[in-house]
């Protein structure tokens, strides 16, 4: 891979992760409600679990999905439901999380899943893998892409979270509370709207 499709590989990588998605509006609300400490495990499970979806693309499972689409269908229509319950949780909840007994954020593992079910990285990686891998990327190509988005996207996605949390203090009123977390819940439905096109 030469320095300039590298460098356009690591500026797509910081734009597509900062930008709005389920992941950063997930992150965002659970900074709000649970403070960043708390949603560090959330975070680190995106990463992981994009890292697996771009080493599963990468080594054939576009191909597979080829072969058999409705398997692609399926997975949206689950990615959907999903989305749609995670943003029924964030509705309804009305107090910020203080202590362990006090709602929970999304865990590391249930971030990782949720990475298998997210439009917007499906789109991220196979626009990945289709602009700067090549149609057969090798390891090494496939390494780098997972090193570029984790290397961007920790710092990318962090970005939400922190700020989540500086907003803790000022969303301790209810009513701004129950405000921001119905358009939380609200963009979070809106982002589904690429898988229902």
């Amino acid at each position: 891979m030469s320095i300039e499709v590298l460098s356009a590989l690591i500026v797509f990588a910081f734009v597509s992760s900062v930008t709005p998605g389920p992941n950063n509006m997930m992150l965002l609300a659970s900074g709000v409600n649970f403070g960043f400490r708390r949603t560090i495990p959330h975070i680190c499970g995106i990463e992981l679990g994009f890292a697996a979806l771009v080493a599963a693309m990468a080594f054939g499972l576009g191909a597979l999905f080829e072969l058999v689409p409705v398997l692609h269908t399926l997975l949206k229509v689950i990615g959907g439901a999903y989305l749609v319950w995670i943003a029924w949780s964030i509705a309804s909840s009305r107090s910020l999380g203080q202590g362990e007994g006090a709602g929970r954020p999304m865990s590391f593992w249930q971030a990782a899943a949720f990475q298998w079910v997210n439009p917007k990285a499906w789109v991220m990686v196979i626009s990945a893998i289709t602009a700067y891998a090549g149609p057969s990327p090798n390891l090494l190509v496939t390494g780098l892409l997972v090193a570029v988005f984790a290397g961007v996207g920790f710092p990318a996605v962090s970005i939400w979270a922190a700020f989540g949390a500086l907003l803790r203090d000022w969303l301790a009123d209810p009513r701004r509370l129950k405000l921001f977390n119905l358009t939380m819940a609200a963009l979070l439905l809106a982002s589904l709207w690429p898988v229902l096109r």
